[in-house]
């Protein structure tokens, strides 16, 4: 199931369910700027958006956050009210407590496009593997502050566009494993998607082939975090179900012990890997489609979409 494209002059929903927002940092105060809303706001209206803001966005009832029902209470909020178009969120920790707060029926039957990433994957996929409902990978309300010609082609092509038919890419993929694979793509932070393997809120069909696509940053673990998350992953029963992987930004200098890790996990299963700078935490924000059918060729560096 695929929701309308956002109309350029529709409604963005914001909520945060994995940092507490300010809208307006005080003097001196020091706030990431991805958690400072006023200019967010603000380059989302002078784009011609309406921006409408969840009850619960500023709630610090936990100090580190907007207590769970508050946080969750926000996403429904924002699938059932019809005047909003697209859900957008960021990421930071805490959307792994969200999934008991959704009411899944609300976003199928009020299906939009809700775009996130990072912490984000976890609702994401929640909502896709319970709903049937497209969700979209790669991007957060900061990308308003700052695009680049790239990042707003994926959001043009993605959440105000129909469907792109190939992905674009911007950076340079090495093939670490041959081979060409279809099926759903799926994914997301490496540690989120770990943590939601084996939960009733993943109810994936290992019948289908997957396409798993997966990113993490140095500045969050080492080479050996992420081995263990791939780890994780490879001992679960939804890895009988992947037939290629993705991996997207890790460093911007090259990592030869990540790229040998994922090279043997390509060996280990017999499927393609590519590794490549186009998605993740860096400054590319490529949008991936979860739920969407897709064809990779590992062999001439290529991602294509089959539905």
């Amino acid at each position: 199931m695929r929701a309308k494209a956002l109309p350029r002059n529709g409604a963005i929903g914001l909520c945060s369910p994995s940092h507490i927002p300010l809208y307006e940092a005080a003097p001196g105060q020091e706030v990431p700027r991805s958690w400072e809303y006023k200019n967010i706001i603000q380059s989302m209206e002078k784009e011609g958006f309406r921006v409408v803001q969840a009850d619960n966005l500023y709630k610090t009832t936990w100090g580190y956050l907007a207590s769970d029902q508050e946080r969750g209470a926000d996403l429904n909020q924002l699938a059932a009210d019809p005047s909003v178009d697209c859900i957008l969120f960021g990421g930071g920790e805490g959307a792994p407590e969200m999934p008991p707060y959704l009411d899944f029926e609300l976003f199928r039957r009020n299906p939009k496009r809700i775009c996130s990433y990072s912490d984000g994957t976890t609702i994401l996929n929640a909502v896709w593997a319970t709903t049937g409902l497209e969700t979209y990978y790669g991007q957060n309300p900061t990308v308003f502050t700052g695009w680049t010609d790239y990042n707003r082609r994926h959001f043009e092509g993605h959440i105000l566009g129909g469907r792109m038919a190939v992905h674009e890419k911007n950076s340079p993929w090495l093939c670490l494993n041959p081979g060409t694979a279809e099926g759903v793509l799926t994914g997301g932070y490496t540690m989120n998607f770990a943590l939601l393997l084996g939960t009733k809120h993943f109810p994936v069909d290992l019948r289908e082939p997957h396409i798993l696509f997966l990113e993490d940053h140095e500045m969050f673990g080492g080479e050996d975090h992420v081995s263990a998350m791939l780890g994780y992953i490879e001992q679960s029963e939804f890895m009988s179900s992947v037939t290629g992987v993705i991996f997207g930004n890790y460093a911007d200098h090259p990592c030869p012990n990540l790229y040998a890790r994922l090279k043997l996990l390509g060996e280990r299963h017999g499927i393609p890997v590519v590794y490549c700078d186009d998605f993740g935490h860096g400054e590319n924000h490529a949008i991936l489609p979860i739920g969407r059918r897709a064809q990779l060729d590992a062999d001439r560096l290529e991602l294509s979409y089959l539905s």
